[in-house]
């Protein structure tokens, strides 16, 4: 039995805990399992006890696949940024950079870049044309940043997912899969990053 006070945290196992949180605008659970972070469990607030016990004890196996999956495999140092202010200023310096020698060629102008700490995003791109960038970029490939800073200034031509979005995207990064596909395998751990500070 897993055993844990409403609200606070229960222990799955001996290297997990979980975070138990009750949301008011929550209809049914849901249950993530952030790199490097403890197990978090987000439930409606009538769920019982022994619900909650059920879920967990029936996801045991889904998490701890989870978990197996979370071994650091890109070398990340947390002396390669200081700090997150600083992560922030090469960010910046990176992503304008980028931005500028690109904009042109896609047609598009953009008003600002914002740099941010997103917990899930890498970029986004706001009708008033405000590009936005999370600072972890900093520690992936250039090519990456690249393909994240093309995505969102295509944005601003087609404001969608739309075919006419993706076929945009491949006339300016015909490569882009290969970008995507390194940001879904190493994008957790990069996203669980924090420097030494």
């Amino acid at each position: 039995m897993i055993g844990f006070t409403a609200g606070s945290a229960a222990s799955l196992g001996p290297m997990d805990r979980v975070e138990i949180r009750r949301s008011s605008r929550a209809r049914r659970w849901r249950l993530e399992v952030p790199w490097g972070e403890p197990v978090r469990l987000v439930v409606p607030p009538r769920m019982t006890r022994r619900e909650i016990e059920l879920v967990l004890e029936a996801r045991r196996p889904w998490i701890e696949e989870r978990r197996r999956l979370q071994v650091p495999r890109l070398g990340l140092d947390r002396r390669t940024v200081m700090s997150a202010a600083e992560g922030r200023i090469r960010a910046r310096a990176l992503v304008s950079e980028l931005a500028e020698q690109e904009a042109g060629r896609i047609g598009v102008s953009y008003r600002r870049i914002r740099i941010g700490a997103q917990r899930t995003l890498w970029g986004s791109c706001a009708p008033s044309g405000t590009l936005s960038f999370n600072w972890r970029l900093v520690l992936a490939p250039t090519d990456v940043v690249d393909y994240v800073v093309v995505h969102e200034l295509c944005h601003l031509r087609v404001p969608n997912h739309s075919t006419s979005f993706w076929t945009l995207l491949e006339r300016h990064r015909p490569h882009w899969r290969d970008q995507r596909a390194w940001l879904r395998n190493y994008g957790p751990e990069l996203l669980a990053f924090r420097p030494a500070d």
